[in-house]
């Protein structure tokens, strides 16, 4: 797997509903704490290769008064501001230096700093983890790919709705960028070769 020039790790919605913890409001395909680990795992071995990861968080008020059309889909009230479920999942808090997103439509780039960060970070290439694949990391992608990003998106750290919805997202993102599927493990040895020697994830 190539890494083109700098790398970002983009963390996309992975709340704590991912885990199976609290209502969430939409369906989700199974698999989601080991996807969780997984992404745990992606973000210490960045962090290791100064990889930054940067944290992308739905979240919305409780007077509902931001969601817009989201709710004329399958999807019902989820994300809530102070609900457990809507923060981040367990042991992917960003340090300090880090920066932490939250977004209030499917794309992390829709009315957010996004761009902003990664011009900052002169990232080239990014690396999508989280969910939903269908939704949130597709839009994500295809507003990346509008932006002129190498991007790659790992196949087994990304959930959909449905293993149908998933499976049919992956293939639209490869029709975009030929090369953006690669697994947790070909990221992994992409970044351990980057990380200065005896430095550890």
């Amino acid at each position: 797997m190539e890494l083109i020039g700098r790398t970002a790790l983009v963390v996309i919605d992975v709340q704590k509903a991912s885990e199976g913890e609290g209502e969430f409001g939409i369906p989700l395909m199974p698999g989601g704490p080991e996807r969780v680990a997984l992404t745990r795992r992606l973000v210490a071995a960045a962090r290791a290769a100064d990889i930054p990861p940067v944290f992308i968080q739905e979240v919305h008020k409780r007077t509902l008064v931001d969601f817009g059309r989201e709710l004329d889909g399958t999807e019902t009230v989820h994300c809530l501001e102070g609900d457990e479920a809507t923060e981040l999942a367990t042991g992917l808090e960003p340090l300090p230096d880090e920066y932490h997103i939250r977004k209030r439509r499917y794309s992390a780039f829709f009315a957010t700093e996004l761009e902003l960060v990664l011009k900052s970070l002169g990232a080239e290439t990014l690396v999508l983890v989280g969910g939903l694949t269908d939704v949130c990391v597709h839009y994500t992608f295809a507003d990346a790919h509008q932006h002129d990003y190498h991007l790659r998106v790992v196949t087994d750290c990304v959930g959909g709705s449905s293993l149908e919805a998933h499976d049919a997202s992956l293939r639209a993102m490869r029709y975009l960028q030929r090369d953006c599927w690669c697994t947790a493990g070909e990221v992994l040895e992409a970044f351990a070769a980057l990380a200065p020697a005896g430095v550890a994830a």
